[in-house]
């Protein structure tokens, strides 16, 4: 077990410092990714929130897309969020044709699934495996999953109102996914969680 595993964001775009702030919370050594070298010696990696076609065309051009790729293949515990589980997707809808994704994670996602910016949301969200209630979900042009693959286990839904059912967090081994933003939220048992899957992975 590595008790203070190093953790490193993906420091491209989008929300960075908070998912540091919460990762280093939760007891892990935080790094920024930038370049492929950056990779080296880390225990998991986070796929932040952020715009998910703008962070697709940074990772081709930092010459990150390979190597987080091949990372994600090798069993490296990532979490992506909002934009990181589009990238982290399989299959993504309603993106743009040139969209490159790190997949590795066997599900169908629908990008900006539930409307604009105007249409973010928060709601309280039970998550299986997250003990001390629901937590509050705060949701911003986010995505949902449409479909799993069989290994894919589905962590929360939707609980009410039109998009009720929806799948909006899910994990497949070392990999964990979720359509909100906890880093945003001030809750830290989702990065707690996944602190707790790459500790279990080391």
């Amino acid at each position: 077990m590595t008790p203070r595993p190093r953790i490193g964001v993906l420091a491209l775009q989008g929300d960075v410092r908070e998912h540091r702030d919460a990762l280093a919370s939760a007891g892990a050594e935080v790094v920024a990714v930038r370049r492929p070298d950056e990779l080296d010696g880390l225990d998991g990696l986070v796929l932040p929130g952020g715009e998910s076609t703008t962070m697709s065309k940074l990772l081709v051009t930092f010459d990150l897309l390979d190597p987080v790729r091949a990372r994600v293949k090798a069993g490296l515990p990532v979490y992506g969020s909002c934009a990181g589980m589009i990238l982290l997707a399989d299959t993504v809808l309603d993106g743009r044709p040139d969209h490159e994704g790190v997949g590795g994670l066997d599900v169908v996602v629908r990008r900006n699934a539930f409307g604009r910016q105007v249409d973010s949301f928060e709601t309280d969200l039970e998550v299986v495996g997250v003990a001390g209630g629901p937590l509050r979900a705060v949701f911003i042009r986010a995505p949902w999953v449409e479909e799993c693959g069989p290994g894919v286990t589905v962590l929360a839904t939707i609980p009410d109102g039109p998009a009720a059912g929806r799948i909006v967090a899910v994990r497949q081994g070392p990999l964990l996914a979720t359509a909100f933003h906890p880093e945003i939220s001030g809750d830290r048992r989702i990065h707690t969680t996944f602190v707790d899957i790459v500790r279990g992975q080391a």
